[in-house]
């Protein structure tokens, strides 16, 4: 999938979790902290705030130089011109910081997304590439350290491609990514934005990077990785993260599912449809139903707050389906009491029976 979006949601369990859930099943949940420790994978605002490849970090170099304009940026030079290079030179000195050890907040402190000068300059410095992150374990914080001592001497030493080549080179993976998109899937993928890009997709198809194609029902040309298997049938089964890639985008999601998704987590509790964390389900190659979870830790459940199925699905074989996924998730995470299905949504009740018989 390219990337693993990172999101402090942590209802079932943290976000970037689930993905590797959904493709691994039950596997050692450090993965992905080993991994980035490992030199594998590293932060950045891809998409979002996400992990991605090592070997992708050069290809963002022209991102991470160009000018973004922040004003809070311009306004913090203004008043303290010299402040950058002395949290640079702090982390060069002391080491290793979170954004709270700097404690520069001016003035009251305001609305919850409101930052202080230190946080301004270290994620400025962070997005410039000046500084790169990994998560403390504890609190999920951002601990930001010198570049060179997080990232591999031997990424370091890569050559820098051209904005143009940087850019190519996202829009390939995420083809390969998708298997087939539009161009706005592509552009979307790495959150790259259109004009600079629409004379490079043609380019990509020429050399033979890229293949032209059409999806029936879709009413834009797509795109092709020429690598791209096309197999048979797919057998999959599995919870999709409101942030996995399969359904970040709501608009592709439709296009290829029928299923209209939308994050009701900022939703008054009156106005949701289906649920707070509400995750799909995906059963061979169509989403089947959608499931509102919780994870109890206290009493060790997982709950099941309210269930809904598709039209036209067989609710028998979805429930049943559903209820093992369900349980190999509560095994994954610890919560040995089980699953619990409350009655809310048209697929409760056969998902409540199907979990009781998969219990016995």
């Amino acid at each position: 999938m390219g990337l693993i979006q990172i999101d402090s949601v942590n209802v079932v369990v943290r976000s970037q979790e689930l993905p590797l859930f959904t493709r691994l099943g039950v596997h050692p949940r450090t993965l992905i902290n080993d991994a980035t420790n490992a030199g594998e994978l590293f932060e950045y605002w891809v998409h979002e705030a996400c992990y991605a490849p090592i070997e992708l970090r050069p290809y963002l170099r022209w991102f991470m130089a160009a000018d973004h304009r922040w004003k809070m940026v311009s306004e913090l030079q203004s008043r303290r011109p010299q402040f950058l290079d002395e949290v640079l030179a702090r982390i060069s000195a002391d080491g290793p910081i979170v954004a709270g050890d700097l404690k520069q907040r001016v003035g009251p402190k305001g609305t919850w997304w409101d930052w202080d000068d230190g946080k301004v300059a270290l994620e400025y410095l962070f997005h410039r590439g000046e500084l790169a992150a990994v998560r403390r374990p504890k609190d999920f914080a951002r601990v930001y350290d010198l570049t060179e001592r997080v990232i591999p001497p031997e990424i370091l030493s890569l050559p820098t491609p051209s904005e143009a080549e940087g850019r190519k080179e996202l829009l390939v993976r995420a083809t390969r990514h998708h298997g087939v998109g539009t161009f706005d899937d592509l552009t979307d993928y790495h959150r790259q934005r259109n004009p600079p890009c629409r004379p490079l997709i043609q380019e990509l198809v020429e050399e033979g990077r890229l293949i032209e194609t059409s999806v029936e029902g879709w009413s834009k040309p797509a795109y092709l990785h020429p690598d791209v298997t096309r197999p048979r049938r797919i057998e999959a089964r599995a919870l999709l993260s409101p942030f996995d890639p399969v359904v970040w985008n709501r608009d592709r999601a439709e296009r290829l599912f029928g299923f209209r998704y939308r994050i009701e987590i900022y939703v008054p509790a009156p106005k949701r449809q289906y649920g707070y964390y509400v995750l799909p389900f995906l059963l061979g190659d169509e989403l089947v139903a959608r499931v509102d979870l919780k994870a109890d830790r206290s009493t060790g459940r997982l709950l099941v707050q309210s269930a809904y199925g598709e039209p036209g699905i067989d609710e028998a074989e979805v429930a049943e389906e559903l209820a093992s996924e369900l349980q190999l998730l509560a095994h994954w995470l610890g919560l040995d009491a089980g699953v619990v299905v409350k009655r809310r949504g048209d697929l409760a009740v056969s998902l409540s029976a199907a979990t009781r018989q998969n219990r016995l």
